[in-house]
């Protein structure tokens, strides 16, 4: 058995590259996908009328569905509400933002909200894990889920791309990244950055992998607008970064990451 994934993240509603978004929407319905992950940043700057389109995008999407919020989907405006209500908006638009569950089809996905509304660094823009949410997750793949393919989904890289264009700076990144590798986690799907990348964490048997996409904005930083496709089966995981030419998506790259055996190796 395969399991495929359509992995997008950053399409900035209100400054999306709608074409490229168009086209998107058509490939995933097509593509008979068992799960479509978006790790956040929905919106450009968490504006009432951004969700609306973001939360419309998704009931085009016809495959069940996993969305996390980002950076960019707590009011860059309205400072009382970043502050004291920072995902206020996004869960009544599109739904829960501290943790997202999938379980089925011999895989299990939690969603993580690493994204925080102010905290106590200039840059808001950068991402937090923490202890209790890494605990809460290795819980919940350890105590219902033994067996299946784990999958992380947030919006930063818990650990930094190497020589990506921007930085995720994830207090508790690279704890959590460590134990998800402990917990014996295969992928973390997240975004952020703009730019696809594929890489093993450098921690336990090394078969955990950190799983980056592109974006669906205008907003590019070094790659075209693009998504991922994950492919999943008993010897190997496979991403295709998919790329837009300007009139349709073909791969970019594709990579192959070996699986564990054993215990957890799932289907």
């Amino acid at each position: 058995m395969t399991v495929r994934l359509a992995h997008i993240s950053d399409i900035h509603f209100g400054g999306e590259n709608a074409a490229a978004v168009a086209s998107a929407t058509a490939y995933v319905n097509a593509g008979g996908f068992d799960l479509v992950v978006v790790t956040g940043d929905l919106t450009r700057f968490a504006e009432v009328d951004e969700f609306e389109r973001a939360a419309a995008w998704l009931k085009q999407i016809r495959a069940p569905k996993l969305v996390t919020p980002g950076n960019h989907d707590a009011p860059y405006l309205a400072w009382g509400e970043r502050i004291f209500a920072p995902f206020k908006r996004y869960e009544e638009a599109i739904g829960p933002a501290p943790a997202q569950v999938h379980l089925g089809g011999g895989f299990a996905v939690r969603g993580l909200n690493t994204a925080r509304g102010a905290q106590p660094r200039i840059n808001w823009s950068k991402g937090q894990i923490s202890r209790r949410q890494v605990a809460a997750a290795v819980d919940w793949f350890a105590d219902s889920h033994p067996t299946c393919v784990r999958i992380v989904a947030c919006h930063h890289p818990l650990t930094e791309m190497i020589g990506g264009p921007m930085t995720g700076r994830v207090w508790g990144g690279e704890a959590a990244a460590r134990d998800f590798a402990n917990a014996r986690v295969d992928l973390v799907l997240s975004g952020h950055i703009h730019a696809p990348f594929t890489w093993p964490y450098p921690f336990g048997d090394r078969k955990t992998y950190a799983v980056g996409a592109g974006t669906l904005s205008i907003r590019e930083r070094g790659a075209p607008a693009g998504f991922n496709v994950v492919e999943i089966d008993e010897a190997a995981i496979r991403v295709a970064a998919m790329g837009w030419t300007g009139s349709h998506f073909e791969p970019l790259r594709t990579t192959s990451l070996d699986r564990r055996r054993g215990e957890a190796a799932g289907l």
